[in-house]
């Protein structure tokens, strides 16, 4: 995840309580007996009431991944537990969560109960296929390989055979991404069923208008190896970052804080065991170097869409400032385009920094350096109760269903966002059937 969950309260469902396998013992910085040495995470639950105790407890590296009114859920070894001590947080609750820690695993897929997910090659398979039934309208372009090898795919919608052929196009352009953390799966089907979705409805009026004066782009995983990895047992291993050898017996390096904005200050963490680990230098990983090239390369780009999990959150920078925007304009079209998506998927829309600093972020990034619009959605499930990161295959379906018409509203402002600033705009444009707060 790449922020956390709405603010207000929300109860732990039975089954994670059932998972809650006691209360820590803060006082003596007590670790379950089954931890065998400092480096091995926990997912506990600490004390916290705003964003600047929040922003702190990220400070030691912990990785927050879900906030409630009075605490926040993180992944954290026992170092960083020690500091959250040391500062005086409470540790309340401790589930019994283990992670490998050691080198790259023999490949298998995902466990039986969650086959509809796509791993790589099965991603692969599908983009290829929606590829042959449209030639004249998709084209795959590989923008880089990641730290193993695997290449970063791009699907290309373009209605021009020489935009095809070239990957270049002066109609203006949209990129939806998903998948920088690995374990979380529900981001690379979201933007891989809406490239179905253009595919097989590019005959309708209102998405053959808009393919028409689009250039629109979707890069389904941009953390293949993370993704492998964390499914690379058969069972889940909770993998968040890519797969990186660190040289000091930790791995990986969290792609969503190695981007060059604000890169290196707080918000990350410097210690490679950590999850929010920002690697030794600003694209030092070959797969954000690859987002960078490709986003430079492609001026006409206007609007940028980082899907992650989970929280149900619509975020827009900065994160790494409380302070907000200070083009005024550029502020209200993003709480515009904001708020109007929220009435479809239901989600909360908020500054990133609200739940708490974070650096070297995508979005950050790309409007910061380079002044394209940029949100990262948060995708349900809306907290841990509901399945975190592992929800279950059946709640693909809706998550999608929840965001086609966020997805499809800024394909369509992405020819110009300050378009939003009109009245009625966010109507003006969709078909009956995604008129807003209409549902599937």
């Amino acid at each position: 995840m790449n922020r956390g969950i709405k603010r207000k309260s929300w109860a732990l469902g039975a089954a994670v309580s059932a998972l809650i396998v006691g209360i820590w013992d803060h006082s003596a910085h007590a670790l379950p007996q089954d931890v065998k040495d400092d480096s091995e995470l926990r997912f506990i639950q600490i004390g916290a009431k705003n964003k600047e105790e929040r922003t702190t407890i990220a400070k030691t590296g912990a990785s927050v991944e879900a906030v409630r009114s009075d605490s926040v859920w993180a992944f954290a070894n026992f170092k960083q537990i020690t500091k959250l001590h040391d500062q005086g947080f409470q540790i309340i609750g401790n589930y019994d969560y283990k992670t490998s820690r050691g080198g790259h695993e023999r490949l298998f897929d995902f466990p039986s109960n969650d086959s509809h997910f796509h791993n790589y090659n099965r991603m692969l398979t599908e983009i290829r296929n929606l590829q042959s039934k449209n030639p004249d309208l998709i084209s795959l372009v590989s923008i880089g390989k990641s730290l193993e090898g695997r290449d970063l795919w791009a699907i290309h919608f373009n209605t021009s055979p020489d935009s095809l052929n070239q990957g270049i196009s002066n109609k203006p352009g949209i990129v939806y991404m998903g998948n920088h953390h690995a374990r979380e799966h529900v981001s690379v089907e979201v933007p891989l069923m809406y490239a179905k979705y253009l595919a097989e409805h590019r005959n309708d009026t209102a998405i053959s208008q808009l393919l028409e004066n689009r250039d629109v782009w979707i890069i389904p995983m941009v953390n293949p190896d993370g993704a492998e990895f964390d499914v690379s047992a058969g069972r889940y291993k909770w993998w968040r970052k890519n797969r990186r050898d660190n040289g000091d017996g930790t791995f990986g390096v969290d792609l969503n804080r190695n981007y060059s904005y604000h890169w290196g200050t707080e918000g990350a963490e410097n210690d490679s065991s950590a999850e929010t680990y920002l690697g030794p230098a600003p694209f030092s990983e070959p797969e954000t170097q690859a987002i960078r090239d490709f986003v430079k390369s492609h001026i006409n780009l206007k609007v940028l869409l980082s899907f992650h999990t989970f929280s149900e959150l619509i975020l827009y920078p900065w994160g790494y400032s409380y302070d907000g925007i200070s083009k005024t304009e550029d502020l209200r079209a993003y709480q515009k385009m904001a708020t109007t998506m929220a009435k479809w998927n239901h989600y909360k829309p908020q500054q990133s920094s609200d739940l708490y600093i974070s650096t070297g972020d995508t979005t950050d990034w790309a409007y910061g350096e380079l002044g394209i619009f940029s949100f990262t959605f948060e995708l349900s499930p809306s907290g841990m109760e509901g399945g975190g990161f592992y929800p279950g295959q059946g709640i693909i379906d809706k998550v999608f269903k929840d965001n086609l018409q966020p997805c499809l509203y800024l394909l369509n402002v992405s020819g110009n966002p300050y378009q939003v600033l009109d009245t009625g705009s966010e109507t003006n444009w969709l078909p009956n059937y995604v008129q807003p707060g209409s549902q599937f």
